[in-house]
């Protein structure tokens, strides 16, 4: 065992890790939430949907999540479009790379992210995509960071099954939202009213197969924390991802059928004042195949301000970061996680 020091977007935290090894416990160990209770017209039902995030989030940072309401169809046409992307031949998609975005929209080859400094750069290719604006578009035209046109291939029927699927992500982060505010003891639209037009930012990934032993400092996805205020992850049957736990053991976390894996984001636990754990994890593909996944993290509007809550902080535990803004705060992570980004100014 070593001790291994994470830079995660809250500060450094120090943990026990063992290579690239992690166990492989049931997966109940991250719960299930069933958030179809959460269309549900009696407020019981609700109220018992925030009480099982609350507990997730506060003794995990990761749940499943059934009952969501996305359709498969949507799913599976996302995924099939992520496969024509990613066989393009490498001139094509380099056409549309996120180096031509300061959005960060866009095409990024494999080794083009590094999200643990200790690491040398990420095993995976992603496409990468957020509300789709026009250049009109008066956040745009005024350069309010995080609204921007997306960049789109010349590859047919891409642009609509990603839009598509990310309108119905959007939809599921609301019943998200709603679960957070109630699991707060907050009024159940509290979030709502900040995401009018969110920071959702929504990729494809690829990842090569890993061969863990000969590159320990390379694998799909170093650890690290998310910057917003959660991630919805939809991911094909191969497991990859890995959620450090409180003991610094490393614990698999693998794809459930029907089922979406949410994380808290470094937002959200500066919000709750760290009530809410944004928790540490990393992805390892050692299935011998190619894996796809879709994450998508859901912030809310560029310009509204992230306050550590009245109801997250006492005297004796007063507020322990300062005010920022969403838009501010996930800029200065891209700005030193991309390798084309590493050293610019953010002003």
């Amino acid at each position: 065992m070593t001790v291994t020091t994470i830079q995660t977007g809250n500060g450094p935290r120090a943990f026990f890790s063992s290579g690239t090894e992690a166990k492989v416990p049931p997966f109940e160990e991250i719960p299930m939430i069933d958030f179809a209770p959460m269309d549900s017209a009696d407020p019981a039902e609700r109220a018992r949907v925030g009480e099982a995030v609350r507990k997730a989030c506060t003794e995990v940072g990761f749940f499943y999540a059934k009952g969501h309401g996305m359709p498969q169809a949507v799913i599976d046409a996302t995924f099939d479009a992520a496969h024509r992307f990613f066989d393009l031949p490498m001139d094509e998609k380099q056409a549309i790379s996120v180096e031509k975005s300061d959005a960060m929209r866009g095409y990024t080859p494999l080794l083009g992210e590094n999200t643990d400094p200790d690491n040398n750069g990420d095993l995976h290719e992603g496409f990468d995509l957020a509300l789709d604006l026009a250049e009109d578009d008066p956040d745009v035209a005024a350069g309010i960071y995080g609204y921007a046109p997306n960049q789109w291939p010349d590859l047919a029927d891409f642009r609509a099954p990603l839009m598509a699927y990310h309108a119905a992500a959007q939809a599921v982060g609301h019943k998200i939202f709603r679960a957070f505010a109630l699991a707060l003891e907050l009024p159940e639209d509290f979030f709502l009213g900040k995401i009018s037009k969110p920071m959702a930012h929504m990729r494809v990934l690829h990842y090569p197969d890993q061969n863990a032993a000969a590159a320990e400092k390379q694998i799909g996805i170093g650890a690290h924390s998310d910057y917003e205020c959660f991630t919805i992850l939809c991911t094909d049957e191969k497991p990859a991802l890995q959620v450090l736990n409180q003991a610094g053991d490393w614990i698999q976390a693998p794809p459930v059928p029907g089922a979406f894996i949410v994380n808290v984001g470094d937002l959200m636990a500066r919000w709750t004042n760290d009530y809410f754990q944004s928790t540490v994890h990393r992805a390892i593909n050692q299935t011998g195949r190619e894996r796809y996944s879709i994450p998508f993290f859901f912030g809310i509007d560029s310009q509204e301000v992230i306050e550590v809550l009245p109801t997250c902080q006492t005297p004796e535990n007063p507020a322990r970061y300062q005010p920022i803004s969403c838009g501010d705060y996930v800029r200065s992570r891209f700005d030193a996680t991309y390798a084309h980004r590493i050293g610019e100014a953010t002003d």
